[in-house]
């Protein structure tokens, strides 16, 4: 096993007692109902109805996927390779989970001006774009007409674009609204009974519901499932997150690796032992004993940014439901100590500081350069030499310290590298505390009720 995610925390300073030890027995009984949960779904019983909606299926699914379940890997590692070879711009279409996922892989694995590069040096890769998450018609229509203006010739390889669709159900206004629009573009530009136009859109939805029937309608050669029995906000190691990762040129059997590993851990390892329990330990008791309900994921680096998003998402529609759960909120410092960290070091004392930090990063260091003395008017000299993951470090060092002088508390989330491997093992940590701590608290961590009925009455006021 490759070195796993590192978890500590200054928690115990807050607790009362020997709280920590006083749950250790309900912790291990949640995580074994969330284990049990995928029991459950693979049986084909009757699932009972505290338990529905029950989308279980994320927790083992990276070990099925290892282990050639359907050969489902293979075959979008090959319709990825296929497609990679003949676009250079690849628009995702999707909304929630049918894209944050992929955004939190793109962002913290391929570069960060991925776009900007020549075909070469993106690795012989696509661009990537993505669209149908919002109804912003300003961004929509800036997307398309770059599409219709630098794309004029279908026949040359730096021209041609393609789509990748997401939607579970494809019931989601949004990102179907954007398909027939992209959709009819891409016709228009490859013509619309051509070959082109078919092979170079793939969905990637349920085995039911719009988007599969009108995939079948258009004769879709590539279509990829999306499992009954896991979520849409924990689908990113479905096809929804790892076909168009794959043909983004990163690895998934890595990210697969990564996440079924963490998974072996948290199911083996005690609490004190086991980064997912210890950290759904922390957040829990300084919410219940302390009523610090706002956790701020404070993410140093702008690479796990799109991260902190998913997550955000991951936990308010998991437990934000019956006038309970945590409210989420990204940072990215130091970027936001600019900007936030007044108010977290000063402001009301609600909320814990859940950082993310790397321990090695991709690129080699960058030094401060020494200047002649009469130009050191910054005065940069003293640390001239120092590199800026060292000043990293000491604002990391400086700010914890600050907080702990404050008596507010943090933990600390340590990714080895930031590398395939090591995004698969936080986006399962992440979903596995989430269910976890939705089996401790009492609150069904799968479904989203809220969401559903603004869907509703938005259909109501359109269609009426």
């Amino acid at each position: 096993m490759t070195t796993p995610i590192k978890f500590c925390s200054n928690a115990s300073q807050f607790l009362i007692g020997d709280q920590l030890s006083e749950i250790t027995d309900q912790l291990h009984a949640a995580r074994d109902e969330a284990f049990a949960d995928v029991d459950l779904l693979r049986s084909g019983g009757e699932i009972p109805a505290e338990k529905q909606p029950l989308d279980s299926g994320f927790i083992d699914l990276p070990q099925r996927l290892l282990d050639g379940e359907d050969g489902l890997v293979d075959k979008m590692l090959a319709s990825a390779a296929a497609l990679r070879t003949r676009i250079d711009r690849l628009v995702v279409l999707g909304i929630g989970g049918s894209y944050m996922g992929l955004r939190a892989l793109f962002e913290a694995l391929c570069d960060p001006y991925h776009n900007e590069l020549s075909r070469d040096d993106r690795g012989d890769v696509p661009r990537l774009y993505f669209e149908g998450n919002n109804l912003d018609n300003d961004t929509m229509s800036s997307l398309l007409k770059m599409l219709k203006t630098q794309c004029v010739r279908p026949q040359e390889l730096a021209e041609r674009w393609g789509i990748v669709v997401i939607s579970k159900s494809g019931g989601t206004l949004e990102t179907a609204a954007a398909f027939r629009m992209f959709r009819d573009a891409l016709g228009e530009y490859y013509g619309h009974q051509s070959h082109l136009a078919q092979e170079l859109v793939v969905p990637v939805t349920g085995e039911t519901g719009k988007l599969r029937d009108l995939s079948n309608a258009l004769g879709y050669e590539h279509t990829f499932p999306i499992p009954d029995g896991v979520g849409g906000r924990f689908s990113v190691f479905t096809a929804v997150g790892l076909f168009p990762a794959a043909v983004l040129g990163m690895d998934i059997r890595a990210i697969l690796r990564g996440a079924a590993d963490i998974t072996e851990i948290c199911r083996t390892k005690p609490l004190g032992e086991n980064p997912v329990l210890d950290y759904v330990a922390a957040c829990h008791l300084l919410e219940r004993d302390h009523g610090m309900d706002m956790r701020v994921l404070s993410t140093w680096g702008n690479r796990l940014e799109a991260t902190g998003f998913w997550y955000d998402q991951l936990l308010a529609e998991s437990l934000g439901k019956h006038e309970r759960g945590a409210t989420p909120l990204t940072v990215v410092n130091t970027r936001d100590l600019h900007s936030r960290g007044q108010q977290h070091q000063e402001g009301k004392r609600d909320r814990v500081i859940n950082n993310l930090t790397i321990s090695e990063f991709a690129s080699e260091p960058l030094s401060i350069p020494e200047v002649a003395a009469g130009v050191d008017q910054d005065q940069l000299n003293r640390i001239a030499g120092k590199t800026i993951p060292e000043l990293l470090q000491a604002a990391i060092q400086g700010t914890n310290k600050a907080y702990a002088d404050d008596k507010r508390p943090t933990t600390d989330m340590v990714l080895p590298k930031l590398d395939a491997y090591g995004m698969g093992q936080l986006l399962q940590l992440f979903m596995l505390a989430t269910a976890i701590e939705g089996r401790l608290v009492g609150t069904n961590p799968y479904g989203q009720p809220g969401v559903e009925a603004y869907k509703n009455n938005m259909g109501d006021i359109l269609y009426k």
